[in-house]
């Protein structure tokens, strides 16, 4: 015969069956948190992806804002051009109306000299041939101009309209990403969330796998995620853990864990390697740097203490564990890692 406590659980099953949906599925209707949660990384997402999406529109703009340039360059030169033709041309039609003892072709018919005539004509018609030239030139130079300058004013339209379309589409997203954020701080205030779990939603645990690959104690600050502890951050994964392990530890002996050190930026490794080279490691290899180490106080840093054998016995089950190497060379008691062999 089935236990009471068979039964019950056999009924809520029956009743889930019934109603079309398994525990799991009623759970996550039952947990606003989590759905307005998603809601808020996938709109940080989006704002993250067009931000990128961003970044290759301006790579474009800036190489059309350089051929605009160039086109605005050509185009001054090419009105230069028509500037310099004009004063020639200018000259030339004033000449061959002046040309004096001349009637132009019609001359050598005249009473005068016959020599005189001749060689007066020719001097017009070579003045018209030049005159000519020069027109055929600064009407090139015209077109050329006006070419330029359609094309000038084309790309500036374009050039406008485009960053116009993606500011808009970043400012968009940000609205809705603070939106969201709003509801979901607004929403746990009203469900009054304990610190532990906010710090937990806060903490988007999908960035862990990109922090690795970043430098040593060059992960940007989107990836790491703030503890419990004023100031102090870890890579994405192993702060989750660390609440875990900081909530056990704070159910056993009242309070929070207290810290020294979390992550390390480059240059702070390179200034704690400076002043104690002897109890640090050499910029840049640190596990502090990667984001998966801490340096605990409050009787922790005590070998045997009773917080330390707690540690030990306790750490494993939330990824963290005290490095052999820290037992010995050199001896600190205070060194915890996660995820590291």
């Amino acid at each position: 015969m089935p236990s009471p406590r068979a039964a019950v659980l056999t009924a809520v099953v029956l009743v889930m069956s019934a109603i079309g949906a398994s525990p799991g599925r009623a759970a996550q209707r039952q947990d606003p948190l989590d759905a307005l949660q998603r809601q808020a990384t996938a709109a940080r997402k989006d704002l993250e992806k067009a931000t990128r999406q961003l970044e290759g529109r301006e790579k474009d703009l800036e190489g059309s804002q350089r051929k605009l340039q160039t086109t605005l360059k050509q185009l001054a030169a090419a009105e230069a051009d028509v500037n310099r033709v004009r004063g020639p041309l200018a000259s030339l039609a004033n000449a061959s109306y002046q040309q004096q003892n001349a009637a132009g072709s019609m001359a050598v018919f005249g009473t005068g000299d016959p020599e005189d005539a001749l060689r007066t004509s020719a001097d017009v018609d070579h003045l018209a041939a030049d005159q000519q030239g020069l027109i055929a030139q600064a009407g090139q130079y015209e077109k050329r101009r006006e070419q330029l300058a359609s094309t000038a004013q084309d790309l500036q339209s374009r050039n406008a309209v485009a960053q116009t379309k993606v500011e808009q589409q970043i400012q968009d997203l940000k609205t809705k990403s603070a939106d969201l954020t709003r509801q979901l701080t607004a929403m746990m205030n009203k469900l009054d969330v304990s610190r532990e779990r906010r710090l937990e939603m806060a903490c988007d645990k999908s960035l862990a796998a990109d922090a690795k690959r970043f430098p040593n104690g060059l992960i940007p600050d989107k990836y790491l995620c703030p503890l419990p502890q004023k100031g102090r951050e870890l890579r994405a994964d192993a702060a989750l853990a660390f609440y875990k392990l900081n909530a056990a530890y704070k159910r056993r002996f009242g309070r929070d864990m207290c810290l020294t050190d979390s992550y390390r930026s480059l240059a702070e490794q390179q200034s704690i390697y400076a002043r104690r080279p002897a109890f640090a490691a050499v910029p840049g290899t640190s596990n502090h740097g990667k984001g998966q180490a801490v340096d605990i106080c409050g009787g922790v840093q005590i070998s045997g203490s009773i917080q330390f054998r707690w540690m030990e016995a306790n750490a494993g089950r939330f990824g963290w564990r005290h490095p052999a190497w820290a037992y010995s060379n050199p001896f600190e008691p205070w060194h915890w890692e996660f995820g590291t062999e």
